[in-house]
C-alpha cells in the first residue's frame, strides 16, 4: 500500500505514472484543501479536481487544470452580469461544483462527496481530502491577508509574501481513513508540491506530522525545486518570503524530522551531501516530468530500494 501527499499539478503528473507502476487501488492520496474556495456560490476544491481529472484522463493537460475540450458560456455569461471572473471555471467544470456543493449543503462530508466524484471519473485510487473542517491557506501582504487563489490566480503571484496563514489549522482534524493510511502504508511519498502551501497545509492538521514520524512506512519525498526554482508555481517566492533558502535542501530540511529518503534532480547533485548531513538517504535522477516516460520512470526511482 502507498499513500501520498499531494498538492495539485506536480503532484498529478507523479501519480499519473506511480499509478502506470503499481496497482490504481493500493493508492491512497492524502490531497490539500487549503486551496478550496467558494466563487460563485460553489465549493470549489482545485486540488481534488486537478488530481481527479488528471488520474481519470480527463485533464487539460496543457494547463495541467480544466477539463480538456471545455467550454466556457456560464463563465462568460457571469462576466456580463459584472461578476468577477478571473478564476477561470469550464461549464463541465461547473457540474463538479455543482455536485459537490448540492451534497455539502444536504449534510455530505467533503470526504463522502469527493469518494462519489471518483466513483463517477472512474477513479480506483483513493483521494482523501486533509480535513473535512474549514480550513483556508491566506497569503500575508503589505495591504493584509487574501486567500492564496486570490494571491496565485488573480494577483499572478507578483506580490511580496510577509507571510502565510492557515486560517481554521487550530480545530482542523484529519478526515477519516488519513492517519490509517499513513500508519497503514509501505510506502508514503511527499510528492513534488509545494512545501509550503501544499505539503505544508497538509502538514498542518492535528496529528499528520506525527504520524509520519511514527509510521513504520518508508517516507520518501521528491523536491518540486530544481536548479533553485520550481518548474510550476509560485515556490520560490513563498519559501524566500518567509525567509528560507530556495532550494532541494531547503525543502527536505523542512521534512527533516519524519523523510526517510529524498529524490532530487541530476542538476542538483551538488545538494548531495548537505541533505545526507540531515540524516536523509539522497537519490538522484531526472525530476522533469516532460512526458509519460518521465513520469514512469521517476515513480521506478521512487519505488526503488
Amino acid at each position: 500500500m502507498i499513500t501520498a501527499l499531494a498538492g495539485g499539478v506536480g503532484a498529478a503528473r507523479f501519480l499519473t505514472g506511480l499509478l502506470k507502476v503499481v496497482k490504481e487501488e493500493d493508492v491512497s492520496v492524502i490531497v490539500n484543501t487549503g486551496d478550496d474556495i467558494d466563487m460563485f456560490g460553489l465549493h470549489i476544491s482545485p486540488d481534488i479536481d486537478i488530481l481527479a481529472y488528471t488520474l481519470s484522463s480527463i485533464v487539460e493537460e496543457e494547463k495541467g487544470w480544466g477539463i480538456k475540450g471545455d467550454t466556457f458560456c456560464c463563465l462568460e455569461m457571469l462576466k456580463r452580469f459584472g461578476l468577477e471572473t478571473w478564476f477561470a471555471i469550464g461549464d463541465k467544470d461547473f457540474a463538479t461544483h455543482i455536485f459537490r456543493t448540492d451534497l455539502l449543503r444536504k449534510g455530505f462530508t467533503l470526504s463522502e462527496v469527493t469518494d462519489k466524484i471518483c466513483h463517477g471519473l472512474g477513479l480506483k485510487a483513493k483521494l482523501l481530502p486533509m480535513t473535512n473542517d474549514r480550513f483556508e491557506t491566506r497569503i500575508r501582504l503589505n495591504e493584509g491577508t487574501v486567500h492564496f487563489e486570490e494571491y496565485f490566480v488573480k494577483r499572478g503571484s507578483k506580490d511580496n509574501v510577509l507571510g502565510v496563514e492557515f486560517a481554521g489549522a487550530a480545530n482542523a482534524k484529519p478526515s477519516p481513513k488519513v492517519i490509517d493510511s499513513i500508519m497503514g502504508a509501505e510506502t508514503v511519498v511527499i510528492c513534488p508540491s509545494n512545501p509550503i502551501v501544499s505539503i505544508g497545509t497538509i502538514l498542518s492538521v492535528e496529528g499528520i506530522r506525527e504520524a509520519l514520524k511514527k509510521t513504520e512506512a518508508r517516507v520518501i519525498g521528491i523536491s518540486p525545486i530544481i536548479a533553485g526554482a520550481p518548474i510550476k508555481g509560485s515556490a520560490d517566492k513563498l519559501l524566500r518570503g518567509l525567509g528560507f533558502e530556495v532550494s532541494a535542501f531547503s525543502v527536505a530540511q523542512f521534512y527533516d524530522d519524519f523523510l526517510d529518503d529524498f529524490v532530487i534532480d541530476n542538476i542538483d547533485l551538488a545538494e548531495k551531501n548537505r541533505i545526507e548531513n540531515l540524516g536523509i538517504q539522497v537519490k538522484t535522477t531526472n525530476t522533469i516530468m516532460k512526458n509519460l516516460e518521465d513520469k514512469v520512470q521517476l515513480a521506478k526511482v521512487v519505488l526503488r530500494d
